[in-house]
């Protein structure tokens, strides 16, 4: 049987982001964990949770559902129930991946721009209560979508597969609530990021400008405060510009979609919208998967740790071997 082009695409890509995905995101809690790699508690506290966010929407999104939808028959995970928790769950997932990349860049800016919370907001306990509470919200805002949800076969009493009830499409309540989570994720955290990342690379710069000025005089030019200021720069902007750019595709798709209202019904595979929407999904997904690689290019003590776990596992399997 012939498959549409983007369907090719999908049977290799989505397996092969699974395999990345949950190694990478393992090792990325694993190392930052053990609380190796130079970081402080409270940035190693986001970082930690953004890959634990990551990893539950590889395991939801992409393994329970995308290749199980190619590869697997009809199977318990298509029952109604529990396909509509499989998306509830993704949601809240993928809303806490995307607030916990906001609470890291605030966080920066805080820790970088504003000394004077430092003290206060830049703590291991203040870190894990951002995290705590964007759990929670993300857990209670995707509620309410498991109930727009009905079956689309009933087989031998079995509800099967979710679709839309009509109420959800004629609904001004249901209409005012999605405007408004388009907005929540990902709009209004790309406006956070973009907003104080601004303000973050402003100060650092008008900073360094301020003591490079300062000691022009000085016989060693070594300024560790420079450096720390540039190293935190670096991972700050690589983080965030990736969440932007694999965002971006479905965030325009998203709002033409509204113009346009688009209707998938009769799944035209070859439709350059649909295309379109198919590869914003699988940008979006990759974005689960990239952020352990932005650690190793940008952390030489990740590398380190990552570099010694690698020869550990070698050794202890020589041992087993032998």
């Amino acid at each position: 049987m012939d498959y549409p082009v983007i369907f090719e695409i999908e049977r290799i890509y989505y397996p092969v982001l699974a395999a990345v995905g949950i190694t990478v995101n393992l090792v990325a809690i694993v190392i930052l964990s053990r609380g190796k790699c130079g970081l402080s508690k409270c940035i190693t506290r986001y970082l930690v949770g953004m890959a634990a966010a990551d990893l539950t929407v590889v395991i939801i999104e992409v393994i329970m559902k995308r290749i199980n939808n190619i590869y697997v028959p009809v199977n318990v995970l298509f029952i109604t129930p529990i396909c509509a928790l499989k998306l509830v769950t993704k949601m809240a997932a993928l809303d806490c991946s995307v607030w916990f990349t906001v609470a890291f860049t605030v966080d920066r800016f805080v820790a970088i721009c504003c000394q004077n919370l430092k003290p206060k907001f830049c703590t291991q306990r203040m870190a894990s209560l951002v995290v705590g509470t964007v759990c929670m919200l993300g857990c209670l805002r995707s509620i309410p979508f498991y109930f727009v949800y009905q079956p689309q076969f009933i087989i031998n009493g079995v509800p099967y597969f979710c679709i839309l009830t009509a109420a959800y499409h004629t609904s001004p309540w249901w209409a005012a609530y999605e405007f408004f989570d388009s907005i929540l994720t990902p709009l209004l955290p790309i406006f956070f990021i973009l907003f104080f990342n601004v303000l973050t690379a402003k100060h650092i710069i008008m900073s360094n400008i301020v003591r490079r000025t300062l000691l022009r005089n000085v016989d060693n030019h070594n300024d560790p405060e420079t450096e720390n200021r540039k190293k935190s720069m670096i991972l700050l902007f690589t983080l965030s510009g990736n969440f932007i750019l694999l965002w971006a595709t479905y965030v325009v798709h998203s709002l033409s979609w509204r113009v346009k209202n688009y209707n998938y019904t009769d799944r035209y595979y070859t439709n350059p919208i649909y295309i379109n929407q198919q590869t914003g999904y699988m940008l979006q997904l990759l974005s689960s998967c990239t952020n352990t690689c932005i650690y190793g290019l940008t952390l030489r003590k990740f590398r380190e740790e990552l570099r010694n776990g690698v020869k550990y596992l070698f050794t202890l399997n020589g041992r087993v071997c032998k």
